[in-house]
Parts: structure tokens; sequence; C-alpha cells
């Protein structure tokens, strides 16, 4: 096995206390396996060289924060064997771990468990659809679960999701009875986290990028008049995106 890949039946424990893992849900990206929604307007293998985009400022970010924090970059990827596809992606101080499970509920339980199996104080589970979210934001939420007493730090997304979810203990509650992929899931998590009885921290809000309208709104922060507030975030996908629109109009993926 790679010697990047953590097994958590064997590798229990060996991380330092008090560490906080920022773990990326990813799959490899694969030509029509990845950002399906995106095509059209891009192609398949566009799609999937903008998702290895959104992986490269996610990990820019979570690097940035752990500077500033007691954490460590993961990336918690699927299909098992595809951890090579990382190699040139992901930064070399990140670890991986393969995803468990059949639905997105359990993914993320199963990728919990094993974090925290492995020796992780806490665990942030942060999607791999929001490039746009400053390392500051990640350091936050490993701030949050750095403090005494429960707790659980949710990322709100637009769409009534959440792009990062992080906890200090593992209850199967909190991800039960869920809508996944609805505009529900943030919710529906907020009242999981009430019935169990653990407080929750709420994130600046971010959105994902998966269909047509949010690419175009992506477009608009990085590409549009207005990109001094965003001059620091989601530099990969910037350069991606204003080639295609210099090769080939703007029209092609971000009509005016």
């Amino acid at each position: 096995m790679n010697a990047r890949v953590l097994d958590p039946a064997k590798d229990s424990k060996q991380f330092p206390p008090g560490l906080c893992a920022l773990g990326i849900m990813t799959k490899a990206p694969r030509a029509g396996k990845v950002k399906t929604r995106l095509t059209p307007p891009l192609t398949p293998q566009e799609a999937a060289d903008l998702n290895v985009c959104f992986l490269r400022d996610i990990a820019s970010a979570i690097m940035a924060a752990t500077r500033n924090s007691a954490a460590r970059g993961i990336g918690i990827y699927t299909p098992p064997g595809k951890e090579k596809s990382f190699d040139e992606i992901l930064p070399d101080e990140f670890r991986l771990v393969v995803q468990r499970g059949e639905g997105f509920g359990d993914r993320l339980i199963f990728a919990a468990e094993d974090l925290l199996t492995v020796g992780f104080q806490s665990v942030c589970l942060i999607n791999s659809d929001s490039p746009t979210v400053p390392s500051e934001t990640f350091a936050e939420a490993a701030t949050e679960l750095a403090k005494p007493g429960e707790g659980i730090v949710l990322g709100p997304s637009d769409d009534g999701g959440y792009f990062l979810i992080g906890l200090k203990k593992l209850d199967r509650h909190l991800f039960a009875d869920i809508d996944w992929s609805t505009e529900k899931v943030f919710a529906q998590t907020k009242q999981r986290a009430a019935e169990i009885g653990v407080p929750v921290h709420e994130l600046p809000r971010g959105f994902d990028v998966d269909d047509r309208a949010t690419l175009h709104r992506l477009c608009d922060e990085l590409l549009g008049p207005e990109t001094r507030s965003t001059i620091d975030l989601a530099p990969h996908t910037r350069k991606f995106l204003r080639e295609i629109v210099a090769r080939e109009g703007r029209a092609r993926i971000w009509p005016a």
C-alpha cells in the first residue's frame, strides 16, 4: 500500500494529541466520473480538470490553516486503489484514507470513525465542491474543535447543505434520517445535533459549484469586475477558468 495511505486497522493512535484532521471527501478525478452536472458547458475532461483545480485550491487553503492551528490535511478518497491519482494533486504533507460505505451518510460516518481511530482528537469532513472557502474558515473550525467540552462545527452552503462538518466524537444519530443532496441537509443536521444535546458552531457561509448556475457564480466571483475581495482565493481554479474564456470567449462557460 502507498505509504501515504492510513490503515485504521494498523495505524491507530499514531498522531500527536490535540490534532484536528481537515479531510477532503473526494473522488479520483477521472473524466466522466466527477463534476458530471457541469457537462455541458464543460467537456468531461474539462470537468475532471476543474475538479483537480478545486482540490488543489482547497488543499492549499487547508495547508495555510494548519500553520495557524493544530491540524493536518487528509484526502478521503474513492475508489480504492486510486491513491496514486492524488500524488500530483494533494501536497506531500497530506495523508490519505480510503472511503468506506455505500450511501453518503455512511461514508461520512466511516470517515469520521477511521480518522478518530488513527489518533485525531477531532475531525472536519470537507466537500470538494467549494474552492473559494478561505483558509481562515478551516482554521476557525479546527480552533473551535480544540476548545474544551462537546461541540459540532458546521459550514453552511447556500444550497441548504454544508461544505464542512466537524466533530470530536462520533454519534451516528447526527447522520440519521438526513435527506442527502437536498436543501434540507443543514437544517436537519442542526436538528440532529439538538437531539443529542451538542452545541453547533456555524462557520461563514459558502457555496458549492456543481451546476451551470453555480459555475456562472464562480466566474462572477473570480473573473468579474469586483474581484478584489476574492483576489487571494482559488488561484488554480481562477487560472483554469480564465484560460477557457481567453481561448474560446466568455459565452462558452460564463454567459453575460
